[in-house]
């Protein structure tokens, strides 16, 4: 029995899998490709304002930076499993990081609260340690004084 060597061109030609993962996924209703791409335009958001690069989410997640950026674009859909780490990670709800509004916390409601970036930096300065909290917030409070 003879082997021949891999034919060059085909070893360079996209299996099906990677051609279903580069393509729209076809059991994707024009309705869930279009939360696909609002979700991955808010994650890609978020990850900017959090100052973190794809490469640093994707190592936190386990997966590749190229896979992240799929989902930011909304060529992937992220798994539901990534959801709560992803929350934690830039300081914010499921709900919010999937964007849905509940009537407590949506603009008719009347309610006015911080606005989503200083809820999301807030949460990220209660989860430091007591001796870091207080030294932000005596910064802060010098920055106040003067201001």
């Amino acid at each position: 029995m003879s082997t021949r060597p891999a034919d060059p061109a085909a070893i360079l030609q996209p299996s099906t899998v990677d051609a279903r993962l580069l393509s729209r996924e076809p059991d994707m209703s024009p309705a869930d490709r279009q939360f696909g791409k609002t979700l991955g335009r808010r994650l890609a958001a978020l990850r900017h304002e959090a100052g973190l690069t794809q490469h640093a989410v994707a190592t936190h997640l386990g997966i590749a930076q190229q896979t992240l950026a799929h989902y930011e674009v909304g060529r992937l859909r992220l798994p539901v499993a990534l959801v709560p780490t992803l929350a934690t990670l830039f300081g914010v709800s499921t709900d919010t990081l999937l964007g849905v509004a509940s009537a407590s916390t949506s603009p008719s409601s009347g309610k006015r609260g911080p606005t989503p970036k200083l809820q999301r930096q807030l949460e990220r300065l209660r989860r430091l340690p007591k001796a870091q909290q207080h030294v932000v917030l005596a910064m802060l409070d010098g920055v106040l004084q003067h201001g």
